[in-house]
């Protein structure tokens, strides 16, 4: 276990090393001078270099990239090339938001998914399994914010039960945090619940053709009760896995739920910054959603051998 648990930790370090040198790298060949580009077409030579210099850009990229890395270390993703104030408080506080967005959509997303798959794979050959079979497929066929869009028609438009955006933080207001939650969280966990709702089906249906299963029926289990005691935990492993690349997903998901329902998440600051050409806000944003991903994946495959005994034992 010791032995697992180093490798893991091993490959995540260099992953987020080499993830550090992608990000850098692809925003330092986007074309385009940020000195430039924030004092305007009619800005002299000198103006342009002296501004090179305050940003730093008039270094080797080497020098550069060492003194961003060494800023990540401790929390700092330099200053904004546009407004020229601190990116790292801005993507700490926006990161809360989108966390409390994707957290509230892999709930919804889970709950949903969980029985309307295990539904799907007990009654595969039922026209009830069909019929929740042939709507999982509709449900992965429509992007989220297509739903988000129809939703907020529906809800907020039509029947005005709930907000149609906005973000309250829940320390302000509990109630509206949550009432402004109900739609984008709906939104984007129900696209991920269709695509959930198949790995399930397909886990369960392996785990109702193990003999400890036949077993524990022969033993006079109702078929719900030997589900709940050992076939679960066993579909649980593969479902894991799901459900980290899912939480990736649910990341890159966000950032154009947030534009629809006008939430001030790292989505919404990513695209800002791309639109202001602000490349040193992009990049540090892109490096927290990669290393976001990377955490839930490392956080996987730890998990594995809690479900597995067996993987316990080989390490």
């Amino acid at each position: 276990m010791l032995l697992r648990f180093l490798t893991r930790t091993g490959v995540f370090v260099g992953s987020v090393a080499a993830a550090s040198v992608v990000v850098f790298g692809f925003m330092a060949v986007l074309p385009g001078d940020p000195a430039r580009i924030a004092l305007g077409v009619n800005a002299t030579p000198a103006a342009v270099a002296q501004l090179r210099r305050e940003f730093g850009t008039d270094r080797p990229m080497l020098a550069q990239y060492a003194d961003w890395a060494r800023g990540l270390l401790v929390g700092d993703f330099g200053e904004s090339y546009v407004t020229r104030a601190a990116i790292g408080p801005q993507v700490l506080d926006r990161l809360g938001v989108t966390l409390w967005l994707v957290g509230a959509a892999m709930v919804v997303a889970v709950l949903v998914a969980v029985p309307i798959g295990t539904v799907m794979a007990v009654r595969h050959r039922r026209p009830s399994g069909l019929a929740l079979s042939a709507l999982s497929q509709f449900g992965i066929a429509v992007p989220a914010f297509l739903t988000g869009v129809l939703a907020v028609a529906l809800f907020a438009v039509h029947l005005g039960w709930l907000p149609a955006g906005g973000y309250t933080p829940p320390a302000q207001d509990p109630v509206m945090f949550l009432r402004q939650l109900v739609l984008p969280a709906g939104a984007l966990g129900l696209a991920q619940a269709a695509i959930l709702a198949r790995y399930v089906r397909t886990a369960v249906l392996d785990v109702l053709r193990e003999d400890y299963l036949r077993t524990a029926r022969a033993k006079g289990l109702t078929l719900t009760r030997a589900l709940v005691r050992h076939g679960l935990r066993n579909a649980a492993i593969p479902i894991s896995t799901v459900l980290g690349l899912q939480l990736a997903t649910l990341l890159v998901g966000a950032i154009v739920v947030e534009r629809v329902f006008v939430i001030p998440g790292l989505g919404s600051l990513l695209l800002d910054g791309v639109a202001n050409r602000d490349l040193l806000l992009v990049q540090g944003v892109v490096m927290v959603l990669v290393v976001a991903v990377l955490v839930v994946n490392y956080l996987v495959d730890l998990l594995y051998a809690v479900l597995d005994p067996r993987l316990r034992r080989a390490t």
